[in-house]
């Protein structure tokens, strides 16, 4: 028997990678905020996504489901950075990253019940050194605005990542492969989150 999954994101890329993975989980989007968070990199990663996930996991449209939160911050020179929101922020973010590398920390909580399980993912980020003409039109896309590190992986900012050194799920949003591990804590077969196909690439 399946078991229903939550993905508590609004996130389409993390959506979008996990329908891959041959899981259909369902959106409830947490609203809990996300700037009032300290620590370390990754333990403000981890706290968020254990934040979101506790927050839909309490909803009575959850109820009897797994609820996954997952939440990323990118670290540079042992600062997080978040999403910028303001293109004059992804701007300033860019001039820094460029030529450079960061580790995006993506932290992962999965909750069912009474039980919960937390994980953080660590991947290396290498950043081509662009040009100023380049971030500027990157920024007027709109796209690194609203993500983690004002960069994506699977967008028009592909072309600006030299390379990853880890798990490339993780920089997408959430690790497929960890989020087997967190399955495995909670002693869930991962085939039991699969779903089947309705059809080629459907």
């Amino acid at each position: 028997m399946s078991i229903r999954l939550v993905l508590a994101s609004q996130s389409p890329a993390r959506l979008a990678t996990l329908r891959r993975a041959g899981l259909t989980p369902d959106v409830i989007v947490s609203g809990v905020p996300e700037d009032d968070v300290t620590g370390t990199p990754a333990g403000i990663a981890e706290q968020l996504a254990r934040r979101k996930a506790l927050a839909v996991a309490t909803q009575p449209q959850a109820a009897d489901a797994l609820v996954l939160g997952c939440d990323s911050v990118l670290e540079l020179d042992g600062v997080a950075y978040g999403k910028p929101w303001q293109p004059d922020v992804a701007t300033e973010r860019w001039r820094l990253m460029r030529g450079r590398s960061g580790i995006l920390h993506t932290g992962h909580c999965l909750v069912r019940g009474e039980q919960r399980a937390e994980r953080v993912g660590s991947t290396t980020v290498h950043f081509a050194d662009v040009s100023d003409a380049e971030i500027e039109a990157y920024v007027g896309t709109g796209e690194p605005l609203a993500v983690a590190g004002a960069f994506t992986l699977d967008g028009y900012g592909a072309g600006f990542v030299t390379g990853i050194e880890g798990d490339p799920h993780n920089v997408i949003g959430v690790s497929v492969p960890l989020l087997r591990l967190l399955c495995q804590d909670l002693g869930l077969d991962w085939p039991s989150l699969w779903q089947p196909s309705t059809g080629a690439n459907g």
